[in-house]
């Protein structure tokens, strides 16, 4: 994991700077070194601009200097335009003159490959002989909407409006899109930046720094890679824990084209995207599918207050939205608000006999201003709700402005969270506009709307559920696993047979069950006395992945001819099944007591790390995937969490009069595998499965176990 160690001051640097030289602008408008020379200057930047160009006396009246030491005053930051074959010799110049924060716009280093990851490697090289700490390289640049600096470092179209939002981006191309649908919607910015390939200064330098930004209330984030998920993590909980700000991700690549099948369970289950998913949910970030639903949740967050529970009240002029809003609030886990007697009695005297005065309440498609006022002012008041949602649709008779405009007088008398959906586009686009400029959070349909509200309404709950003090875990490795982990590695073993594997589980006491791995045919007395009857039978050889494929089980064995005649039927079909296979000899395992069949797996994912994988287990795992993942190490929520999140719980608890299972003894496994899996990184991918979990206090039993080693 990488150190991260910017502190407050070297990011400040980067959004306050006093004084900018451009380096390597022109007069050219239209090309990328003017157009960020001439936005710092037309956007009212209120530090001191230097134009730095050797071939030009002056920019846009600005007096130019022809290298960036020639200056005669200090210099607090460098924005590097010039070309990235000349851009070593810039930096280097700007650390003789003593520039600490640097935004590095040109393109042309680590994402050309080749000669441009040399590039990169050398301006890092420089920066850090020097101090300098740098965005970039390959970026659209900083935004800082502040008055007190107003800084617009970059090569968008315009400055964004200043706002309480906080934006960070990966792609610089990106950017312009957002400010430009951001605009639209009357969505502002506190900082906006665009990191490109962040060779220095990243994601999670700049959310700490954003931790403490008084004018920051919300962060987004598009990633298209996670370097250091763990990191990320860390932050994210750090920031949600000590302000309440909620962090909001869109990240690209959800699919894996053309991957390679993985060797395991677990390794073909837990896709990188599935991972992502559940790391995120894990460190309480909010994952969003697109731009649209990434600000759809963005400004409910930025101007509204939190919800303070989940029941809510519709009021609409349509049957049909109100149903639509209806069910997508039960859909999210919200509640239709009672309204108390004294509400009702309003909604009955405000509103015609024909109107529904239960929640959704429906104002009649001729409603005007004076029934959307008098619901909702007799709705907000009401201790029984906690938020309220507006739909309206435009009827001949509906005047859209001046609904609008009723709505925006309530919501500013009163701190109770209201979002409006005005349905259609040309008709509603006036009294949207009006909406959006007063800050009411706004969405085309009931459903948006009301999966916002449900965002909103979960963080609320997120946070009232965060302990004060992450749990510590301890991490406990054994001399015993990582002999025999060191031994397989070097001898090029990378997966490992089930009697390798059992050495491991026993040395950081899993529950095993009684084995013997008999060499020869003749070891079969020696190990029936070990194993008992009845037991089973496995085939050990590091070529064969897939046990039960090959043949190479036998189950519900009671006799020691059985065990012969089964030894001769093993071999048989294992030798026809792969002919070349490599045979450590036969596994002989106690038949586990009857139980629920579940799976337990790791995979050591290379930014998350260890992430666990719990679900039903037994051999149609790939194909029911009633799974669920998290990242390593499990506090004790964590894992009551991980097993209420499948949809076979209940197969654990008792259902359908079955005896309950003993959860409090496979709590205790998955404790111990999280354990062993911060303890011995050089597992890749393990699996468990089944794992039996016997009636409630009878413990649990692992029938089988495979581990695979990094390469």
């Amino acid at each position: 994991m990488k150190k991260y160690y910017k502190s407050t001051e070297q990011i400040h640097a980067v959004f306050y700077p006093k004084s900018v030289a451009v380096i390597g602008t022109n007069k050219v408008k239209g090309t990328v070194p003017f157009d960020i020379f001439d936005n710092i200057l037309k956007d009212n930047f209120q530090g001191t601009l230097y134009p730095v160009s050797p071939a030009e006396k002056s920019i846009s009246s600005v007096k130019a200097y022809k290298y960036v030491v020639d200056i005669p005053d200090p210099v607090d930051m460098g924005i590097l335009v010039f070309p990235s074959s000349v851009a070593n010799l810039a930096m280097e110049q700007c650390g003789q003159k003593g520039i600490k924060s640097m935004i590095i716009i040109s393109a042309g280093f680590k994402e050309v490959g080749g000669k441009g990851i040399d590039r990169e490697k050398e301006i890092k090289q420089i920066a850090d002989k020097y101090g300098i700490s740098f965005i970039g390289p390959n970026c659209l640049g900083v935004i800082n909407t502040d008055p007190r600096c107003q800084f617009n470092a970059s090569f968008a179209r315009k400055m964004p409006r200043a706002g309480n939002i906080a934006f960070l981006s990966q792609s610089g191309a990106l950017c312009t899109a957002v400010l430009d649908y951001a605009e639209a919607k009357h969505i502002g910015f506190s900082k906006f930046v665009s990191f490109g390939n962040k060779a220095d200064i990243n994601e999670i330098d700049l959310m700490y720094y954003l931790k403490d930004d008084p004018l920051t209330k919300v962060i987004l984030l598009y990633l298209e890679e996670v370097t250091d998920g763990r990191a990320l993590m860390k932050a994210a909980e750090t920031i949600t824990r000590e302000t309440g700000k909620p962090i909001l991700i869109l990240k690209s690549g959800r699919t894996e084209e053309g991957a390679s099948a993985a060797a395991s369970h677990t390794g073909s289950l837990a896709g990188s995207d599935e991972i992502c998913d559940a790391a995120f949910a894990q460190a309480g970030i909010i994952r969003c599918d697109d731009i649209e639903q990434m600000f759809n949740y963005a400004s409910a967050f930025a101007w509204n207050p939190l919800p303070k529970g989940r029941k809510t009240a519709i009021i609409t002029n349509a049957g049909g939205p109100g149903v639509l809003a209806t069910d997508m609030a039960i859909k999210q886990g919200l509640q239709l608000a009672t309204f108390s007697e004294a509400t009702s009695k309003i909604l009955k005297k405000e509103l015609p006999a024909t109107a529904n005065i239960k929640n959704p309440v429906d104002v009649i498609g001729d409603a005007k201003a004076d029934r959307y006022n008098a619901a909702i002012e007799a709705i907000i008041t009401d201790d029984g709700v906690d938020s309220i949602g507006v739909i309206l649709t435009p009827q001949s008779m509906t005047d859209i402005n001046t609904i609008a405009n009723g709505i925006i007088s309530v919501a500013e008398k009163y701190e109770k969270p209201l979002y409006c959906s005005f349905m259609g586009e040309a008709d509603v686009a006036s009294g949207i506009q009006l909406l959006l400029k007063k800050h009411i959070p706004h969405y085309t349909l009931p459903e948006d709307m009301y999966r916002a509200i449900a965002v909103t309404s979960n963080f609320q709950e997120q946070l009232r559920s965060i302990p004060t003090q992450k749990e510590e875990t301890t991490i406990q490795g054994n001399n015993s696993a990582f002999q025999q982990i060191e031994e397989a590695v070097s001898s090029g073993k990378y997966f490992l047979t089930e009697a390798e594997s059992l050495k491991i589980l026993s040395a950081h006491d899993f529950p095993i069950l009684s084995h013997f791995l008999a060499k020869n045919k003749t070891d079969l007395v020696k190990a029936v006395k070990k194993t008992g009857f009845p037991l089973v039978m496995k085939i050990m050889s590091e070529d064969i992945l897939h046990k039960s494929d090959s043949g190479g089980v036998q189950l519900n064995i009671h006799s020691l001819q059985e065990a012969e005649e089964s030894w001769d039927k093993i071999m048989l079909s294992v030798k026809t099944y792969e002919p070349e296979a490599r045979i450590d000899g036969i596994l002989l395992e106690q038949m586990a007591k009857s139980g629920e069949e579940i799976i337990l797996g790791v995979k050591n994912d290379p930014s998350f790390g260890p992430v666990l994988m719990f679900g039903l287990g037994g051999i149609f795992v790939e194909i029911f995937r009633d799974i669920t993942f998290k990242v390593a190490p499990l506090s004790d929520t964590d894992i009551e969490n991980m097993l209420k999140n499948i949809k076979g719980y209940p197969l654990l608890t008792g259902a359908r009069s079955e005896s309950p299972k003993d959860i409090a003894a496979l709590k205790i496994i998955i404790k111990k595998l999280s354990n062993l899996a911060l303890a011995h990184p050089e597992i890749a991918e393990l699996d468990i499965n089944p794992v039996i979990v016997h009636d409630a206090g009878n413990g649990c039993s692992i029938a089988d176990i495979r581990i695979v080693l990094k390469k």
